[in-house]
């Protein structure tokens, strides 16, 4: 039976650390402060949207919500955009995406300071991820993988990792952030010949393709570690949740694995706070 790399003590601990950076930084007459700015009332945003909340409160650190209607115009969201990345006492800007379709999102992303982009959503963001630039901010999910990764002393270096996914949300970021720690990295996508094949050749599979239970046992191999961040409704029980991983075939085969939900989700918020905390101090010179 595999170790379960569960997400919460990972989270813990990053939330433990910040407490001492934010009382720092409060001690010095700044207040880290996340926006979050959210089009309509989308189940998914305000349930992120509150674990977000519920996170900052726990380290001491201040959020605030600017919430617009489903049918904002352009221009008024754009000048929104605009005012909110220019108050001083805003470090970090979280946009819940996709916005409405009759929305130019890729104008309204550029409108976010890259200082205060905790999240990647700007070209600015991405460009200094890919460059290895430490005041560029990947995005919080494939950074959560990493710290999972690390809070459980998963080595790295040298190793085959296999990312199963290209978005760049998570499969091309996370591909960066291993490369970063000397491992050998394949992205695979739905043309990858002989998918399962290759991501039997891994010691660290992380699957971000968005299709429950894909991942079977054919994917995996003994020794390996298996990162889930899929989150989709389990098609064999309505009202839950599943990974992208079908767990109860893989989990008997392989070393580690994260389960869902419960694994790379719940480590998410804290890593969007650590962000926060981080462009706090770069923008006060403080990092």
């Amino acid at each position: 039976m595999a170790e379960r790399l569960t997400g919460k003590p990972v989270a813990d601990a990053i939330k433990e650390e910040l407490k001492g950076r934010v009382a720092d930084l409060k001690a010095k007459g700044i207040v880290p402060k996340l926006g979050i700015v959210r089009v309509g009332a989308r189940s998914d945003d305000l349930y992120y949207e509150g674990g977000a909340k519920k996170t900052c409160e726990s380290i001491g650190m201040e959020y605030e919500v600017f919430e617009y209607p489903q049918d904002i115009d352009q221009e008024s969201f754009e000048k929104a955009i605009t005012e909110i990345g220019a108050r001083k006492d805003i470090h970090g800007i979280l946009m819940f995406s996709p916005l409405p379709k009759h929305l130019n999102e890729r104008k309204i992303r550029s409108l976010i300071p890259v200082e205060k982009d905790v999240d990647s959503l700007t070209l600015g963001s991405a460009g200094k991820v890919f460059a290895d630039d430490p005041t560029g901010f990947p995005p919080c999910t494939p950074t959560a993988v990493m710290e999972i990764l690390k809070y459980y002393n998963i080595p790295l270096e040298g190793k085959r990792a296999v990312v199963l996914g290209r978005s760049l949300v998570v499969g091309k970021p996370a591909a960066i952030l291993l490369l970063r720690e000397n491992a050998t990295v394949t992205i695979c996508h739905s043309r990858t010949k002989n998918l399962p094949e290759v991501c039997r050749e891994a010691d660290i599979l992380v699957a971000a393709v968005g299709r429950a239970k894909m991942v079977k046992e054919d994917y995996v191999k003994p020794g390996m570690v298996v990162i889930d961040v899929g989150i989709n409704e389990d098609p064999d029980n309505p009202g839950k949740y599943c990974g992208d991983v079908d767990f109860e075939k893989v989990e008997p085969i392989v070393d580690k694995i994260t389960p869902v939900p419960g694994g790379v989700g719940s480590v998410t918020t804290a890593v969007l706070c650590k962000h926060t905390v981080k462009a706090c101090e770069i923008l006060n010179g403080l990092a």
